[in-house]
């Protein structure tokens, strides 16, 4: 077509309908909607977290009372084979063990031994009377406090074994 001329001049196509619909567009967010979704973020993770920390609480006592359940069978080793118990955790390899919380277990060898002052020293129930007669194994809990009766406050988050080994656990769930 010899008539015809092409054109293609910027103004041609500014003023196309394509053009025009790109240009009118907003890209981005506005400011509500990027604060609904901080809004969000802030409730997630105000649920999220107490769980977590909940989790790892209960992830660390899990662990504690596995690692009693070990000492307490090489203690009971070190017995069998020496037919005494051990003075301390150091003789069965776990003298420099530390809890979950990084605080030293506690052990106290009760059976024959000869120190006279060992009976005040014993873990006690609810009615004073001494929760193990052959020897203590204990954590000291989340808060690193300890106290001989189980019914002291220092003494509910502890993680022990009780009752010669039939119990390993939480005081507070005795």
């Amino acid at each position: 077509m010899p008539g015809l001329k092409k054109t293609t001049s910027s103004s041609m196509l500014s003023s196309s309908p394509i053009r025009q619909s790109y240009n009118s567009q907003v890209l981005g967010f506005s400011l509500v909607e990027l604060m609904i979704v901080v809004a969000l973020v802030v409730i997630l993770a105000a649920v999220a977290i107490p769980s977590y920390k909940s989790y790892i609480e209960s992830c660390k006592t899990t662990k504690a009372i596995a690692m009693l359940g070990v000492m307490a069978l090489a203690i009971e080793d070190f017995r069998l084979s020496n037919h005494v118990y051990p003075s301390d955790l150091a003789l069965v390899g776990f003298g420099s063990t530390l809890d979950p919380w990084d605080v030293p277990y506690q052990y106290l060898w009760v059976e024959d031994n000869p120190l006279p002052s060992i009976g005040g020293k014993q873990r006690k129930n609810l009615w004073n009377n001494p929760v193990n007669n052959d020897f203590d194994l204990y954590s000291k809990g989340p808060d690193g406090l300890s106290a001989t009766p189980f019914t002291a406050a220092e003494a509910r988050d502890d993680i022990v074994r009780a009752y010669n080994g039939t119990y390993f656990g939480i005081v507070s769930d005795l």
